[in-house]
């Protein structure tokens, strides 16, 4: 694939990596997604250990979670141009950004299956080194940030975490979390209860600093 100078040898398997459940319910990318997210996992995983030496592991693993999110990876998406190749159902806007993701997961799925794990490991170190190096700290958890915040603001008082009704299929739902504080609330959404609460804490604290 020109855009992350691979090309592959079965590229049937790209065209999988590319095809959203919506679009095809049975040939699509939830397999390539699966061990893409595997192997992308183990590679940051491996590079930020070998980039931070002596830093702890809480510090590690908050690194290691924003690189792997779902916003990052549909950032990446957007930034290679791997978006306009992905074939999809009819999407929202928030949801659009789980397709992104997951076609890059898949995408980079099917590189490990069809160039084994060494390839798949150079193409995401190129790219995902430049924007681990630019942390120069490990980055707060947005929901023990978003804490922090209203407890200095708010004479200690606590963010109040609401779980919504799912949506989507049963073997795919998309989760919703409503979080309130200082008057204020935002709605989060993800593929868990644990992203979905995450991602609403990002955008409240977000609403609350300006």
């Amino acid at each position: 694939m020109q855009i992350l100078n691979y090309v592959f040898t079965d590229k049937n398997l790209l065209t999988l990596a590319l095809t959203q459940s919506g679009a095809d319910a049975v040939n699509n990318n939830e397999r390539l997604e699966f061990i893409g997210d595997r192997v992308l996992g183990l590679v940051v995983a491996e590079m930020l250990f070998n980039m931070f030496p002596g830093e702890a592991e809480g510090d590690l693993a908050r690194r290691h979670a924003m690189l792997v999110s779902t916003e990052t990876l549909a950032q990446m998406a957007s930034k290679i141009g791997l978006t306009k190749h992905i074939r999809h159902g009819h999407m929202t806007g928030g949801r659009l950004q789980h397709v992104w993701a997951d076609a890059m997961e898949a995408v980079l799925g099917a590189i490990f299956v069809d160039g084994g794990f060494d390839t798949a490991r150079e193409i995401i170190t190129a790219l995902w080194y430049e924007m681990a190096s630019e942390m120069l700290s490990a980055p707060k958890d947005p929901k023990t940030a978003l804490q922090e915040f209203v407890q200095k603001h708010d004479d200690g008082a606590l963010p109040v975490y609401e779980y919504l009704e799912a949506n989507g299929a049963s073997h795919n739902p998309t989760f919703s979390v409503r979080v309130s504080a200082m008057g204020k609330s935002a709605i989060g959404t993800g593929t868990s209860k644990k992203s979905a609460s995450i991602s609403a804490a990002d955008t409240l604290l977000k609403i609350l600093a300006i």
